[in-house]
């Protein structure tokens, strides 16, 4: 009986004992679960060359803390993420840069962790941050690589030399969107980022064809732009007009038609443009902005007033050279979006100092339209309505020193007593079309002491 006890005890202990290591592999497992809910998993790289820097993207399951080291003889960028793991096979990558050689694998100084090292040409300085998921992009670690030698090269600004006196009017087209923003894509899969640069560069080719006008591009491949560096490129060629070239979309395949817009610092007006500001703000994020960065700050309220009033001015005279542009892009357009120039509140048409235009080619989203946009002939005829817009405009309004003003406006006439237009177009033997234009008057009415701008023969 006894030996019965004892062995009832024995089994009671056994199975307490069981219990007890099986609570604590229990509690052992538990803890060890978040550890492996919090490790990542690079699921794939890409990599996008712009003039100024390299851009190397991360594309991860979560979240992650990183750290980078910068390394020399030779150089190379060793990227420390805890806990992680690479499933991407990084001999396959398709590495769009001169400055990366290859990416490979290196012996993390703790087991578990992970460790990427970008083997590089060239010494580079390294910036990095992580992006939140956004639409279809996941996490993303985000790291741009600066070739320091290009960095000494870009302080100086352009300058014109003194003795250039009729200097070339010059034109930045900045195609919208590229690399990490696609921008509006169409029925057929067509992405806008790609429509525009081709578009842009057609534009940039027209105009550069006309003697005394000058186009440059602000992105010449797919690569991503803040909107600040776009103007920014436009203000160092001392640019004297932007013109932003976008493909529209919407949620409707049904919208249709081109468009041109200029800034309208009182709000949006309609529902098509409250959706372009949206896709402005979606740009910024599916590019890779640094949250961190100030777009801009400006604390001095005179400083303010002054931009205010410069401001009033330039939109004045992006409204007139937006009026040319539309009139041109009737002629060959199916159909335009509006009758007018349309205004719209975007951080990219925010330029004080410069004319700003925004042209919508057409509606990506509409599968007519997509068709046209492709066809490389349709573009063409769009780039040159275009130009012809801004040829118009600056033949009337050419700026002081400038070619064109050389050409098209060497007289001035002051409107004397018993003057009307018709008598002074034939005093000096042009149209009285010519002289509106010229003079961008809505009627013949002229009053004394008007000064009358004189075009010359074209």
């Amino acid at each position: 009986m006894t030996k019965n006890r004892n062995l009832e005890k024995s089994h009671s202990l056994w199975q307490k004992n069981l219990k007890a290591s099986l609570v604590a592999i229990g509690l052992s497992t538990l803890s060890f679960i978040p550890t492996m809910a919090n490790a990542a998993v690079v699921k794939s790289m890409r990599f996008w060359q712009s003039p100024e820097s390299t851009r190397v993207v991360l594309d991860l399951s979560s979240n992650v803390e990183h750290q980078i080291k910068v390394l020399s003889n030779p150089h190379r960028i060793v990227i420390d993420i805890p806990e992680s793991s690479v499933v991407v096979d990084l001999a396959d990558l398709e590495i769009k840069s001169d400055l990366i050689k290859k990416v490979r694998k290196s012996k993390p100084v703790k087991v578990g962790d992970l460790r990427l090292v970008l083997d590089l040409s060239k010494e580079a300085t390294p910036k990095s941050f992580s992006l939140k998921p956004y639409q279809d992009y996941g996490d993303r670690l985000v790291i741009d690589l600066f070739d320091k030698k290009k960095e000494v090269v870009k302080t100086q600004p352009k300058v014109a030399p003194e003795k250039e006196l009729q200097r070339d009017i010059v034109i930045a087209i900045d195609a919208g969107h590229g690399g990490e923003d696609p921008g509006a894509l169409g029925p057929t899969g067509s992405r806008e980022k790609n429509v525009v640069l081709a578009l842009s560069k057609q534009l940039a080719d027209e105009i550069n064809k006309e003697k005394g006008l000058k186009a440059i591009l602000t992105r010449k491949g797919d690569y991503y732009l803040r909107h600040r560096k776009r103007t920014d490129i436009a203000r160092q060629n001392r640019a004297d007009l932007f013109v932003s070239v976008h493909a529209d979309g919407f949620k409707s395949p049904k919208a249709r038609g081109a468009s041109v817009w200029i800034l309208n610092t009182r709000g949006v007006k309609s529902e098509i443009a409250r959706w372009m500001q949206l896709q402005e703000e979606k740009s910024e994020l599916l590019g890779g902005v640094d949250s961190k960065i100030t777009l801009s700050d400006y604390d001095s309220s005179v400083r303010s007033v002054l931009l205010d009033l410069q401001m009033e001015s330039s939109i004045a005279e992006s409204m007139q050279i937006a009026k040319n542009v539309h009139k041109k892009m009737g002629k060959v357009a199916p159909k335009m979006h509006k009758s007018h120039v349309e205004e719209n509140n975007l951080l990219v048409l925010k330029n004080p100092d410069i004319p700003s235009i925004l042209v919508e080619s057409g509606f990506i989203s509409n599968p007519q339209e997509e068709k046209l946009l492709k066809s490389k002939n349709y573009r063409q005829k769009l780039a040159r309505a275009v130009k012809d817009g801004i040829k118009a405009y600056f033949k009337s309004n050419a700026p002081d020193g400038t070619f064109y003003s050389a050409k098209f406006r060497q007289n001035i006439y002051r409107v004397q007593r018993g003057d009307s237009l018709s008598k002074v177009a034939s005093r000096f033997d042009v149209s009285i079309r010519e002289l509106k234009v010229a003079n961008n008057l809505k009627s013949n009415t002229v009053r004394i002491g008007q000064k009358l701008i004189i075009p010359t023969a074209n």
